[in-house]
């Protein structure tokens, strides 16, 4: 969900801007920087939900690769690095100069983004008890120990019951790949390409905020009075 999400959060600040009186360089570098916040807080959510020693030395390479020095400092100081970079990516969204309703909109996304850190969060460190997996794995290898005696009559037909052997591999094979994977299951964020997906994210992010009103061809049509984003009195406070 996160992935999709990301998306749908840098699309809605680049198209909500409202760049009136405003540069095109300061409206890159303010797209740019919510682009870099919501890459920043996936990659602080894979740190974080990642085994301790897998990849600290290439989280912290490529935080102070992407973001500015004090920010990658802050992030990687924090007691929940996932919190910390959320926050940063809250004042950049509030930051930008829309109305505050598509704020609002686009702070959804954020809201929807803590929520699945939190379900991520329960996921990891409310697996299944060891007693559980220790039963399973005890009672599925006695039953296929046993298995042999009740096909022993069933294979009678094969010379001296050897196609026994074979049926009670396969047999044993399959029913421990199903044990083994619902253990997997259990704590899925080693085996999935979580780092793949935050390589994406950050890619599809910026190539959104790269694009601007316009350079699809189509002329930009100027706004109406009633479409405008602010009130008269607001519009004054802005300028």
């Amino acid at each position: 969900m996160n992935i999709n999400h990301t998306r749908d959060l840098v699309r809605m600040a680049n198209a909500f801007y409202d760049d009136r009186g405003v540069s095109s360089e300061q409206r890159a570098e303010d797209l740019k920087h919510v682009a870099l916040c919501t890459w920043a807080f996936v990659r602080a959510m894979k740190r974080h939900l990642s085994p301790a020693e897998e990849d600290e030395a290439e989280f912290q390479a490529e935080m102070y690769a992407k973001l500015g020095t004090e920010q990658a400092q802050k992030i990687i100081a924090a007691a929940h690095r996932p919190n910390s970079a959320l926050q940063d990516l809250s004042y950049a969204i509030d930051g930008l100069p829309m109305h505050f309703l598509r704020k609002n909109e686009i702070h959804t996304a954020v809201t929807i983004f803590e929520d699945n850190l939190g379900s991520s969060e329960r996921l990891l460190t409310s697996p299944v008890p060891l007693v559980y997996s220790r039963h399973l794995a005890r009672f599925l290898g006695i039953w296929l120990l046993l298995l042999p005696l009740g096909l022993y009559d069933s294979f009678s037909s094969s010379w001296n019951h050897i196609a026994l052997v074979p049926a009670t591999f396969v047999t044993s094979t399959m029913l421990f790949g199903i044990e083994e994977i619902g253990t997997q299951l259990e704590e899925p964020f080693t085996v999935l390409p979580m780092q793949a997906f935050c390589d994406k994210i950050y890619n599809w992010c910026t190539e959104i905020v790269s694009w601007t009103p316009g350079d699809n061809g189509r002329e930009r049509k100027p706004v109406k009075p009633e479409h405008m984003y602010f009130s008269k009195k607001e519009m004054k406070e802005y300028a």
